[in-house]
């Protein structure tokens, strides 16, 4: 089966817990799918050049702060991506919302074991910095599209 966004979710790793986003119009996991929502109002070509201008956004942001670039996007659960975040008081706090799927990348940093993530829909785009696993995450940046 291949999923809106091209995917081939017989070979998916969440296959066990997606439904599939065409058997649930597009929520495969019980939120929102940018790339399904996207492409069933305007279509997979209007959908690949979204992705593309999102990337450019995301580069420019990571180039301003000083990081290599992403090569790519990929439609990501949220559960996978949704790190909790501290807090200035104490508190931890997650961003993201697990049933959602939103566009993302991992840049990995020469000479460093952290990454710095990248999590995106059409309102908003995150960066944030982390270690093995999602260790230590921290919040770079939280911009509204």
């Amino acid at each position: 089966m291949t999923g809106y966004c091209g995917a081939d979710c017989d070979s998916c790793r969440s296959r066990e817990s997606c439904r599939g986003c065409r058997a649930t119009c597009g929520s495969p996991f019980g939120g929102r799918c940018t790339a399904a929502e996207y492409i069933k109002s305007r279509g997979p070509e209007a959908y690949r050049a979204f992705k593309q201008g999102l990337l450019g956004e995301v580069n420019a942001l990571l180039a301003a702060e000083g990081f290599p670039a992403a090569e790519k996007l990929y439609e990501l659960p949220g559960s996978y991506i949704n790190l909790e975040y501290p807090l200035p008081g104490g508190e931890k706090a997650k961003l993201l919302k697990d049933e959602d799927v939103y566009l993302g990348a991992q840049v990995e940093l020469p000479g460093d074991e952290a990454c710095i993530g990248a999590a995106a829909d059409t309102a908003f785009i995150l960066l944030c910095r982390y270690g093995a696993g999602g260790s230590d995450p921290e919040l770079l940046l939280y911009k509204k599209r």
